[in-house]
């Protein structure tokens, strides 16, 4: 690979939050439903039906083109895309093609080295999910495929990049911001594991030095940021041992295969033309007003750069724990909460990006806080501040929390994890454990500080493992008088 360089660009497919679909009044919310329960004569393609845009679905989209630096367009529409299969239930798709909402803008992220990357993103367009088919076993034995259109119509955006990704890390990268950028927005769930969150990647390698792109394999089925980055890393490998053997690369799409690590021939790559776009006779063109369009622009939140650096400077924190904190919104709103309802900065930052990470981490940008709320967290970290529960102890309950949403003092009492804080009671369990254990006590006198360990063992033991350690340990230093 080191004579050769990866030239990366993805088409994103995030579906869209919206009450209803893309253009008809069934309910978008389909995950739970039964199957083709969540359907309409519109979004089962029966003939002489009129669909109706979504406009909440529009504005959606133009907020992600505005968050991505899009230039918006004043005059839109939507074509057909012609094809068939079996989970396209009209035979064409309604998407964009030659005139998308959103275009020419890019996307800002870290690379693996840690220097500052920027991607053009070519377009943002709006279009229909198609319906989701159930390939499986039937009583006999024999293979079947079942349609549940309760997805067809669903509001879907495509964000297409530029092919400016170096490498299969920072493709990863990629989709990690950008998928952040959305949920900061509200735009979409973002979530891989239920389809909101869909990713497809054009590969190709080329001699480091030329210019020229080398020929594109659309790759398929990658179903998590894993997946994405072990798909390009083995195809743009398939593709560099190809051409070392003289042979041609075909432009195709191939599809990722999990459980043997290895990308597989699906088809041959269809061309903008294959597809016989047109205009959507049923649709009316969008006109996007300025007025319209600076409406959108103020209900943009606060995004992700501009949280961390606010953080940052706000509460004075290191700029890579303020970069983890904003990585989510979750965590930056429940360190900003905690921190408001009294809350330490540091201990706040700390206790999130290390407890409540390990607990709800399950990949770049994507953490669940659970039941762990501001006023439970900020409750637990006085505790922890006072002395009333050891730090060891509020982890514990903390994964309680996060788990039950029970309130952390009503588990200290019920645990009996309260830490003997009284100084009076402490001092006279310390004299003691001084008169029980001379030799420990000659011994640090005689200078082997390591010997204080077995008397605060004593300590501890004395109190059933629940001294304040470090009032004890001070109390038991100022009575041997070092």
């Amino acid at each position: 690979m080191t004579d050769y360089e990866i030239v990366i660009g993805l088409e994103v497919h995030a579906q869209v939050l919206t009450r209803s679909k893309m253009f008809c009044r069934c309910a978008a919310e389909y995950a739970s439903a039964p199957p083709n329960t969540l359907v309409c004569p519109i979004c089962l393609g029966l003939p002489g039906v009129l669909p109706t845009i979504n406009r909440a679905a529009v504005e959606k989209t133009i907020m992600t083109g505005l968050a991505l630096n899009c230039a918006i367009a004043q005059f839109s529409r939507f074509d057909r895309k012609n094809y068939h299969y079996p989970d396209l239930m009209k035979g064409y798709q309604v998407s964009q093609y030659a005139l998308p909402l959103c275009r020419e803008g890019w996307l800002a992220f870290d690379a693996p080295d840690g220097t500052a990357r920027r991607v053009g993103i070519r377009r943002v367009h709006l279009e229909e999910d198609t319906a989701k088919l159930y390939h499986r076993r039937g009583p006999d034995g024999q293979a079947v495929s079942l349609v549940d259109v309760n997805r067809s119509g669903v509001p879907l955006m495509e964000i297409v990049s530029e092919p400016e990704i170096q490498s299969a890390e920072e493709a990863g990268r990629y989709l990690a911001k950008l998928r952040a950028i959305l949920r900061y927005l509200g735009v979409s769930t973002g979530n891989m594991e239920e389809g909101a969150f869909r990713c497809d990647a054009n590969v190709s390698v080329r001699r480091r030095g030329e210019r020229e792109l080398g020929v594109k394999v659309e790759v398929k089925n990658m179903n998590s940021f894993r997946a994405v980055v072990l798909a390009l890393e083995f195809e743009a490998e398939r593709q560099v041992a190809a051409l070392e053997r003289g042979e041609r690369i075909e432009q195709e799409t191939r599809g990722w295969v999990e459980t043997g690590s290895i990308t597989v021939s699906q088809r041959t790559k269809e061309y903008a033309h294959d597809y016989r776009y047109f205009p959507e006779p049923d649709l009316p063109p969008l006109v996007v007003t300025p007025a319209w369009l600076e409406e959108l622009r103020a209900r943009i939140p606060e995004l992700p750069d501009a949280k961390r650096v606010r953080l940052a400077r706000e509460h004075g924190l290191p700029a890579d724990v303020a970069a983890q904190l904003a990585e989510s919104l979750s965590t930056a709103d429940l360190f900003e909460q905690a921190v408001a309802r009294g809350a330490p900065v540091r201990a706040a930052a700390n206790w999130i990006t290390g407890e409540v990470f390990r607990l709800g981490r399950s990949g770049p940008g994507v953490v669940d806080v659970g039941q762990v709320t501001a006023e439970r967290l900020a409750e637990l970290l006085s505790m922890v501040e006072k002395g009333t529960i050891s730090p060891a102890s509020a982890k514990d309950v903390l994964a309680e929390v996060y788990r039950t949403g029970a309130e952390p003092a009503a588990l200290v009492e019920q645990r009996g994890l309260r830490q003997v804080s009284d100084t009076a009671e402490l001092e006279r369990i310390i004299d003691e454990v001084i008169q029980q254990n001379a030799k420990a006590v000659a011994d640090v006198q005689a200078g082997k500080q390591q010997a204080i360990g077995a008397l605060l063992g004593g300590v501890m033991r004395a109190t059933g493992g629940k001294a304040n350690a470090q009032l004890a340990t001070r109390l038991l230093r100022e009575r041997l008088g070092l």
